[in-house]
């Protein structure tokens, strides 16, 4: 009887670690966050800066494959291209200028989708402020630039390119 019982309790006991387990390891899906919490990201990125880290990002809204970030960007970051994601920009706070197109000033890869430059040479700039938005699409060179003297906060959105049949016929 006691070895029985000891058995369902180390049943018990295991089944109940591997479901805290896959709850850990699971992807969290967050759908809506109010204005109050982002503010309280914004705190939190400045709090989680390193040095003088030009950038710090804090993750806001998840739903697969889309996840939406909160940028706090006190410095003036590398340049960018995303291969494969358009990438969505939300100003929330600050002023800056945002530069996309032309190419990137030693540009250099930084993983398998994405590659990485001093700055940009024969961009555009487009001056931005709180509530604007755009949309940088794929292989495009882009950096955000901070002006008037303090951080600019972006909501960004990487969106993956379309499967090749879409739209789908009607």
């Amino acid at each position: 009887m006691r070895a029985q019982f000891l058995a369902v309790a180390f049943l018990v006991t295991t089944a109940a670690s591997s479901a805290a387990l896959a709850q850990q390891a699971a992807p969290t899906t967050r759908t809506f966050m109010n204005n109050k919490e982002i503010m309280g990201l914004v705190d939190k990125a400045k709090a989680d800066r390193k040095g003088d880290a030009p950038l710090v990002a804090e993750p806001i809204l998840s739903l697969a494959p889309y996840r939406a970030q909160l940028e706090y960007r006190p410095g003036t970051s590398p340049a960018a291209v995303h291969e494969k994601d358009a990438e969505l920009m939300v100003v929330l706070e600050g002023t800056g200028n945002i530069v996309t197109g032309g190419k990137l000033v030693d540009e250099k890869r930084t993983n398998a989708n994405n590659l990485s430059g001093s700055s940009i040479a024969g961009g555009n700039s487009q001056a931005v402020v709180k509530g604007d938005m755009l949309i940088v699409p794929s292989n495009t060179p882009h950096q955000v630039i901070p002006t008037g003297g303090a951080p600019i906060v972006l909501m960004t959105m990487h969106v993956p390119h379309p499967p090749t049949n879409w739209p789908p016929a009607n």
